[in-house]
């Protein structure tokens, strides 16, 4: 079965004033197969989020290749890009930020369908339907990004992801900013979609508990390096790098089972 992502050798270096250059991400590969949810787990500074931006073509990669439904988009730019967007959508950690303050969560989630000309009352229907989906009543289509709650924002995000029915969502980071109870209403949500929908979810994270409660596959990321990948149990039950040991040795023991 082909990957819907593939990770071969990917690498990121950075310049800093008056120092060498250093590697954020260190000739990493992995695979995300249809329908899968791997987890990309490690300590803040690892490499996560470069990968995610390296992956959405946000930075060019240094070395390395990545391919999206087997299409090597590594140095596409501009409108070539259209159609990869249309199979690989990303959900922030504040995803406030990413819609525009002065515009309605509607306009947000409507954006890419009136770029493809879509009436409008058409994809006002398809917006409420996806807020509805996301747990959230079509009202919400008149509303301000500063009057929703984040756990309400981020499941706009999360509906305005979904208009195109992407194969990959790529989610960094993006129950981060918000309270537990909150949290699990997102993960399940993320759960939901991935089996309703059969998407594929690359969900980065520092927090080893929220990634095992949705993940069924980890990589461990170090100093930029992918140091250990395996099924969810595997990682968090029989760790075999010894950084993943420390990094499951450190969850609080109410949180480990």
């Amino acid at each position: 079965m082909e990957p819907i992502l593939k990770v071969t050798d990917l690498s990121k270096a950075f310049s800093r004033a008056g120092r060498d250059e250093f590697l954020a991400v260190d000739h990493v590969s992995f695979e995300v197969q249809p329908g899968e949810i791997l987890g990309i787990v490690g300590e803040s500074g690892s490499g996560k989020s470069t990968i995610a931006r390296l992956i959405t073509r946000q930075i060019d990669a240094t070395g390395g290749q990545i391919f999206i439904d087997g299409q090597d988009i590594t140095r596409l730019r501009g409108r070539a890009l259209i159609p990869v967007y249309a199979k690989i959508q990303m959900v922030f950690q504040s995803p406030a930020d990413s819609f525009d303050p002065r515009r309605t969560l509607g306009d947000g989630i409507c954006e890419s369908l009136r770029n493809k000309g879509v009436a409008k009352a058409e994809r006002e229907a398809k917006a409420r339907a996806l807020l509805e989906s996301c747990g959230l009543p079509g009202t919400f289509l008149a509303r301000y990004p500063h009057q929703v709650s984040g756990g309400q924002c981020q499941r706009v995000a999360i509906a305005r992801a979904m208009v195109g029915k992407p194969d990959l969502l790529l989610a960094d980071e993006p129950t981060t900013a918000l309270d537990v109870t909150i949290q699990a209403q997102i993960l399940a949500l993320l759960k939901r979609l991935n089996r309703e929908m059969g998407m594929s979810i690359l969900f980065i994270s520092h927090n080893l508990h929220v990634v095992r409660k949705l993940c069924t596959r980890v990589a461990v990321m170090e100093k930029g390096r992918i140091v250990e990948t395996g099924p969810v149990d595997q990682i968090f039950f029989h760790p075999q790098a010894p950084y993943t040991q420390r990094l499951i040795a450190a969850i609080p023991t109410r949180r480990k089972l």
